[in-house]
């Protein structure tokens, strides 16, 4: 069975930057970081003040569900010391997070986890984007 192409990714130069400098620190170095690295690889990079507002940034609220069983469930992608252990509040090392950085509303992704298993996300609604509501350099 052939693996489904992702979907194309957008993402700001300054969350690439800041994504990049936490995969050089030693909090990732206990993580498989393969998928975030290779994600940030394939990303159209723009400016903050570039970005669509349709795309998954960071410290946006979106909607997603799972297309395994059909849930919804609304996030808040965050850096890892952001997320508190607060289940609405996913950092972009974790696999979920990692799934949705730069994918715009509407998009589906398969997407590996832990243990050899995999999900299939999709984007159903951006409620709060920075760079959409001006907030440029959170």
């Amino acid at each position: 069975m052939t693996r489904p192409i992702p979907p194309p990714i957008v993402i700001s130069h300054l969350d690439a930057q800041r994504i990049e400098a936490l995969l050089d620190s030693p909090q990732a170095d206990v993580l498989d970081t393969r998928a975030l690295e290779a994600e940030l690889d394939r990303a159209e990079r723009v400016a903050p003040a570039a970005m669509p507002a349709d795309v998954v940034s960071m410290n946006s609220t979106v909607r997603i569900r799972d297309e395994n069983n059909g849930n919804t469930r609304d996030i808040t992608l965050v850096y890892p010391r952001e997320a508190n252990g607060d289940p609405g509040r996913v950092s972009v090392l974790a696999p979920i997070g990692s799934a949705l950085l730069g994918l715009r509303v509407g998009a589906t992704i398969d997407w590996p986890l832990p243990g050899g298993r995999s999900t299939r996300l999709t984007v159903v609604a951006l409620d709060y984007q920075p760079e959409a509501a001006g907030d440029l350099h959170r």
